[in-house]
């Protein structure tokens, strides 16, 4: 999920780019399907409803709670478990099912998290500035912000948050240590930015530096970077990995690796000299699919969301892919 919509503030869950993602993976029944992001379980409940199975993971075990009680009237076609999807070919094998005829991640936090204020995800309300999916472990935003270098916290707001002020804000940081609570951070940051509550800006200005601790937190791109080669290979023949991203820097992994796993050259790149080898994988969305007028109007956080579906393709025997969704 953009900073900008987890500064937002909860409001009701609604699954993103719902109907794009049941046309393009076509659930059915008898088909299995890898949820790795079960999140408030809205995409998981659709391609239940169309008879499909799903094993559904998620980090946050909170979340997976509240997920199974509304998924619960399809328990007999349904697996939950508390991982990462950077484990779901493990996961996948340990069930018996090895191959999936679909396979999605939406990267978005879930409304669940948001509006938490115990989780640390946004300011809008007072919490423990936490910010981990996962709470049985690891190291907090807290942690980060109190005990890393005025470099290295620089750093990390410029990487994972693209923010321009990065120096100043990690030396207000350090200067006003310790620093325990979500609203305590962003006052810091408004304060080093001279931003005032009702001000001309659009966006608060600690959004990219609670945007680029959760990403360090959770070790997001990293995860994801590791994890779409293997789902990939997850894929029975046909079958299709859909992402939904919601800033340039998921987008980014994603795109370029379909691109790559589709045999297409990234941006700078030549082809070597050499046979080239067969691509097994296309590119179904060639521009990422995005949200309508009437779903923007409904749900206003869909209007960051890309959804990038990758195809393997398929053998003679195999399972006939198509290039548009439902088909």
């Amino acid at each position: 999920m953009t900073a900008a919509q987890a500064e937002a503030g909860p409001t009701e869950h609604i699954p993103v780019l719902y109907q794009s993602v049941l046309e393009w993976l076509d659930p059915r029944p008898g088909r299995r399907y890898l949820d790795g992001t079960v999140g408030g379980g809205g995409h998981t409940e659709g391609i239940l409803r169309q008879g499909a199975e799903v094993l559904g993971l998620d980090r946050d075990a909170e979340t997976l709670r509240v997920a199974a009680q509304r998924l619960a009237p399809f328990a007999g076609r349904l697996v939950l478990r508390q991982a990462s999807y950077r484990r779901g070919a493990a996961i996948l094998a340990e069930i018996g099912w090895r191959k999936a005829a679909g396979i999605l991640l939406d990267l978005g936090l879930s409304s669940l998290q948001l509006a938490d204020p115990s989780r640390g995800f946004a300011f809008r309300q007072d919490g423990p500035l936490d910010m981990r999916f996962d709470r049985s472990g690891g190291e907090s935003a807290a942690d980060l912000v109190n005990t890393l270098p005025e470099e290295e916290i620089a750093d990390l707001l410029f990487r994972y948050g693209e923010e321009r002020r990065a120096r100043r804000i990690a030396k207000a940081i350090v200067r006003n240590r310790p620093i325990g609570t979500t609203r305590q951070l962003a006052g810091v940051i408004a304060a080093t930015a001279g931003f005032s509550e009702g001000g001309r800006s659009r966006m608060h200005p600690a959004t990219r530096a609670f945007q680029a601790l959760r990403i360090a937190v959770n070790h997001e791109l990293d995860e994801l970077e590791r994890a779409l080669p293997v789902l990939m290979e997850c894929l029975e023949d046909g079958g299709r990995l859909a992402v939904i991203s919601f800033q340039s820097l998921e987008d980014r992994i994603v795109k370029q690796t379909f691109r790559k796993a589709a045999g297409k050259p990234l941006k700078g790149e030549r082809s070597g000299p050499g046979p080239i080898e067969e691509a097994r994988f296309r590119e179904l969305t060639k521009k990422p699919a995005q949200a309508e007028a009437e779903e923007l109007a409904e749900n206003p956080r869909s209007r960051s969301a890309k959804l990038r579906v990758l195809e393997k393709i398929g053998s003679a025997d195999g399972p006939a892919g198509g290039t548009k969704p439902g088909h």
